[in-house]
């Protein structure tokens, strides 16, 4: 129950003539007694809250950065008209920064038997679940003087997915995918190491690639064809320690990470591959395997949108032996992880062998664009030592990618906006060359 403020404002009116002409208890009296009658009538007349009900519908999952719409359903059974504001409350990062207010606040009117449904909009900041609140609904009298107000618990959670901005990267690397295959009309026919057909030899053709025996059999010259292998095992490795919190820009380095891996997931899946997922740190975050073409993907994304770095060191012999428990066979290991000097030479380096010897492994990092910039900066003094800072940790970076290639690593290191395709295309140079 809460007072109004045209009930202070009628209060205050009542008792400004009785405090100028007749300054008494009678007089006050005589103000606040039919005042405090129309209160107590207006609240008897405002519709109970207790008895209200409640059912919502609308999206259960949306993309970062676009927006949901979640209806709630406000059923009145009483015999009194409703007459309320409602409050709607979700996590403050389910709208944009200064929107909750006008977000959330519904007026509405229900009639006695009836129902009226409500459409709150969401547009969530951050990956994850968001789960609703408590609805708070103040229910006035048709007077306006009180109000009678409850909560009421109504579940609902919406799904805030990885935004997957590289997927615009797609169409161009399957029309890669396609050359690779033979698949298109191009100047030179697709290369691979996995038999795939015979056809009649036309001039241009390497001659390495005849089939003698066939052409022995059909009286015509045939040539064998080739196409990328296909059915091979990816498993895609994200490291969610500490390094991983760490923000390039207004996101973190996972984030990056993540995109990069749905663009990868989506591209081999296409080529006839099988993924799988392992998130870790300290322990299992995360893990997709098993899965078919068409459900890797889905799987992937709902694995990915809970996932937050944890400030925690990675257990670089730990992580060495999740991925050997979940890649028993040969397969490509792509490693998404910081190019920083300590964690790989004190972590990963005494490990990397166990990996190599049985798997092709790529190391993938997000760069920091603002070094590069720094590295440029010259004409004052500060300028000048940020440009030494700056490129000393270029150096660095590339000092430790040297000491991966050593080991027959494949190491790509590029900002967030070139990270999905500079990965992609490195996952297409291997198919071309048969090493998966």
């Amino acid at each position: 129950m809460a007072l109004t403020g045209r009930t202070a404002l009628l209060a205050a009116l009542g008792s400004l003539p009785v405090g100028v002409l007749a300054p008494s208890w009678a007089g006050i009296l005589a103000v606040n007694a039919p005042l405090s009658i129309a209160i107590l009538c207006d609240y008897a007349l405002a519709a109970p809250v207790r008895t209200l009900r409640f059912t919502r519908s609308g999206d259960t999952s949306v993309r970062l950065g676009e927006g949901a719409e979640v209806h709630l359903t406000v059923t009145n059974p009483s015999g009194r008209r409703l007459r309320a504001h409602l409050r709607d409350a979700w996590p403050p990062s389910s709208w944009l920064a200064g929107s909750e207010q006008s977000a959330s606040r519904h007026t509405l009117t229900v009639p006695p038997g009836e129902r009226r449904r409500l459409t709150t909009f969401l547009r969530p900041t951050r990956r994850g679940d968001r789960h609703a609140e408590l609805v708070t609904v103040r229910s006035f009298g048709p007077m306006g003087l009180i109000s009678r107000q409850g909560n009421h618990e109504v579940p609902w959670t919406v799904r805030v997915l990885p935004p997957f901005t590289s997927r615009k990267h797609l169409p161009s690397r399957l029309a890669r995918l396609r050359e690779l295959d033979g698949r298109t009309s191009v100047l030179t026919r697709g290369e691979g190491t996995e038999f795939d057909s015979l056809r009649a030899y036309v001039p241009g053709d390497d001659t390495r690639s005849i089939d003698w025996r066939a052409t022995a059999r059909r009286q015509t010259v045939a040539v064998r064809t080739w196409r990328p292998e296909r059915d091979r095992h990816i498993l895609v490795v994200l490291d969610t320690g500490r390094t991983s919190a760490g923000r390039v820009g207004d996101v973190p380095r996972l984030d990056a990470a993540m995109d990069a891996t749905l663009l990868l997931t989506a591209l081999a899946s296409r080529a006839g591959d099988r993924v799988g997922l392992l998130a870790y740190d300290r322990r299992t975050r995360a893990q997709v395997q098993g899965r078919s073409a068409g459900d890797v993907l889905p799987a992937v994304v709902n694995a990915l949108t809970p996932l937050e770095p944890e400030l925690v060191e990675t257990d670089a012999r730990g992580l060495s032996s999740a991925v050997l428990r979940s890649a028993p066979r040969r397969s490509l290991i792509v490693l998404i992880t910081s190019l920083d000097t300590a964690p790989i030479e004190e972590g990963l380096l005494p490990v990397l062998s166990q990996l190599t010897q049985r798997h092709t492994v790529v190391v993938a990092s997000v760069a920091d664009p603002h070094i590069e910039k720094m590295s440029a900066g010259r004409g004052t003094v500060d300028a000048v030592y940020e440009a030494a800072a700056g490129t000393q940790a270029q150096v660095q970076r590339r000092r430790t990618a040297e000491q991966l290639q050593r080991y027959g690593v494949t190491v790509v290191d590029a900002t967030p906006d070139k990270l999905a395709p500079a990965l992609a295309d490195a996952y297409l140079a291997l198919k071309a060359a048969g090493r998966l």
